[in-house]
């Protein structure tokens, strides 16, 4: 059995990682380390990112990789950079800048001998072709987790460039991969029609659901007081396409246009996109949603929670996801949510939202004013489905990653679906 999910200790015993006959790990931190250079808040990557640091870290080596070539940091280094990047931002920033400099001088480049895993749980170097090549010299077998291939199934939600780069690393994860790792059977389906559209044999794989990234935060004692005095919607997530604020904020200049002064209050934390300029034009030149709407760019882990806590409900009207964390956060807050009726919510939350598909704003604005009411019957209803809500944890998480490990280990062995 594994360690407790709130516990930043490494792998408990039985685990792939504290059996000295399996092959070393190997960690890519690229992702963590440049989000510190830049300063960028944490997305649901990131965290997810962190607690395979903190489940590996104690038998496993960082990697870097930096532009046109990858390297392996010193079991000293490593070990610095883990504690780092789990522990203290301004430490992790600090060690960031370092680790470059040595990178400029290729003073830590070191070879692992022999067989060995590379998790990489971010997607970053998969488009790179020297990241494969490196791959190969290190004799190294990755284990990717893919979040999603939502650039390929609904490029028209992102950059004009990400089609092809997420195209590469999907191919480089099918044709590279000892084993993928996902976050959903959604993502998994859609990656294996990946593979088959592509011709390509898609590797042993295992669907691991992620748990809450804040649950390692002590609930009670870290909530501060009320920061809105007035009832209030919280919508949490980067400001983009595919995140349907435009939506939203349309809904609420009709609120205000019905409902005056009486009109709840609505949060909207995430740092700004891209191809967001309507949802910015409404943030910052609607009159009438001055002092009704309130935009959060930048937001700790502490003052998240407490947003959460008081909430009257997340609102999460994506056009399509991966995942979707913050749904998974609420709940295990006991903070209602109105999700998109897509597949991935019913997976991960069954039926405790309630739900309106992306594009029904008569009824989204229905269910808002509903919840909005202090006598709400549809929230009441969902309160007493939030209680026999279980999230997963993390030891479950890593307990099916585990077991996909040691199946790649033993070839005798039946891999998992």
């Amino acid at each position: 059995m594994l360690g407790d999910q709130g516990s930043s200790a490494g792998p408990a015993r039985g685990s792939f990682s504290d059996n000295s006959a399996v092959a070393p790990i190997l960690i890519d931190i690229t992702r963590l380390v440049y989000r510190q250079l830049t300063r960028t808040l944490p997305t649901g990557i990131d965290r997810v990112c962190i607690e395979y640091i903190r489940h590996f870290s104690g038998h496993a080596r960082a990697v870097l990789c930096l532009g046109p070539f990858n390297a392996v940091l010193s079991k000293k280094d490593s070990e610095r950079a883990f504690q780092a990047l789990t522990r203290s931002e301004t430490r992790a920033r600090w060690l960031a800048v370092t680790l470059i400099a040595k990178a400029v001088g290729w003073r830590w480049l070191k070879v692992v001998r022999g067989p060995c895993y590379l998790l990489n749980t971010s997607h970053i170097g998969l488009e790179n072709r020297h990241y494969a090549w490196a791959l190969r010299r290190w004799g190294a077998r990755p284990v990717v987790m893919v979040h999603d291939l939502i650039p390929i199934s609904h490029p028209e939600y992102c950059r004009p460039a990400e089609y092809k780069a997420h195209h590469q690393r999907m191919r480089s994860a099918a044709t590279l991969s000892a084993g993928i790792v996902a976050n959903s059977q959604v993502t998994l389906d859609t990656f294996k029609a990946f593979c088959l559209e592509a011709g390509v044999a898609p590797p042993p794989s295992a669907v691991a659901l992620l748990a809450p990234g804040l649950a390692r935060l002590p609930q009670s004692p870290r909530v501060g007081a009320r920061p809105i005095a007035e009832p209030y919607f919280v919508v949490l997530g980067t400001i983009e396409p595919r995140k349907n604020h435009w939506m939203l904020l349309q809904i609420w200049r009709d609120l205000c246009e019905r409902l005056g002064a009486a009109t709840p209050k609505l949060v909207v934390i995430g740092q700004r996109g891209w191809e967001c300029e309507n949802v910015v034009d409404l943030l910052e030149r609607c009159r009438p949603l001055r002092g009704i709407v309130v935009e959060k760019g930048r937001c700790t882990d502490a003052e998240l929670v407490t947003y959460l806590h008081h909430a009257t409900a997340l609102l999460f009207p994506s056009f399509v996801e991966g995942y979707g964390m913050p749904v998974t956060e609420a709940l295990s807050l006991g903070v209602p949510v109105i999700a998109s009726d897509i597949a991935v919510f019913h997976e991960i939350a069954g039926d405790v939202p309630d739900y309106a598909r992306p594009l029904d704003g008569r009824r989204w604005e229905a269910l808002i004013t509903d919840y909005a009411q202090p006598d709400s019957a549809l929230r009441a209803a969902q309160m007493l489905r939030i209680a026999r809500y279980a999230p997963t944890t993390w030891a479950a998480h890593f307990q099916t990653v585990d077991m996909l490990l040691l199946q790649l280990q033993s070839p005798s062995r039946r891999p998992l679906a």
